[in-house]
């Protein structure tokens, strides 16, 4: 029996939780190896050996090692393509070109701001620290820039890249959950009517509501 895929990292972690969708939704079996931020265990040297960066997630698949959430769920994409959910990553050039652009606007433009938000609006707090009012004003003004794109596009295709749900939406999963799940910010996403509908129907798919579970356990 084949070895399972590792993914180390807590699944509270915005990264580790894309990689986890990904897996789950083309249905490949994987170990999560617990990695404690807390007590500072991504940068032992022996985990730096597999994310010389020291962060999570890493990622093993029998002697292949890769870190960056996004590059992982692109491998998993391609390597299972005809496991679980058929044409994540596409199943021509085009398509996948069209994937793979708005996961590029999706890592250039929606993660930074929306990432600082998750950070300033919901683990902040929760660790104690000062909130930057400031920053949070100029990130939310820069998200609701890409949300307003992302209203226009989904006002012409079911998802992102087209009539399929793949990895161009479910790298949106992560933080986005935070931001309507965890803070009070929810109606930047819902107050859009084609947003608010294509997060109905990305948030509710079994697979995603896997790794919410395990975020909660």
């Amino acid at each position: 029996m084949a070895t399972p895929v590792k993914v180390y990292g807590p699944p509270f972690s915005t990264a580790v939780s894309r990689v986890l969708a990904c897996l789950l939704e083309k249905d490949v079996p994987f170990q999560l190896v617990p990695i404690s931020m807390a007590k500072g265990e991504q940068k032992k040297p022996d985990y730096l050996k597999i994310q010389p960066f020291g962060q999570v997630p890493a990622f093993q698949d029998d002697e292949i090692t890769l870190f960056e959430s996004r590059a992982i769920c692109r491998y998993i994409a391609e390597k299972y393509q005809n496991k679980g959910t058929i044409g994540l990553f596409g199943t021509n050039p085009l398509v996948k070109a069209s994937i793979d652009q708005w996961l590029e606007a999706e890592s250039q433009s929606f993660n930074p701001p929306s990432s600082i938000l998750t950070f300033q609006l919901f683990f902040a707090p929760r660790m104690k620290m000062k909130q930057d009012e400031a920053l949070i004003k100029q990130n939310e003004s820069k998200l609701l820039k890409v949300l307003n794109v992302y209203e226009k596009r989904l006002g012409v295709s079911r998802y992102l890249a087209g009539d399929e749900f793949t990895l161009a939406d479910l790298s949106h999963l992560p933080n986005t959950q935070y931001l309507v799940e965890k803070t009070n910010r929810a109606e930047l996403f819902k107050s859009r009517k084609n947003v608010g509908r294509w997060w109905e129907e990305i948030s509710t798919r079994p697979c995603w509501k896997k790794v919410v579970e395990m975020q909660n356990a």
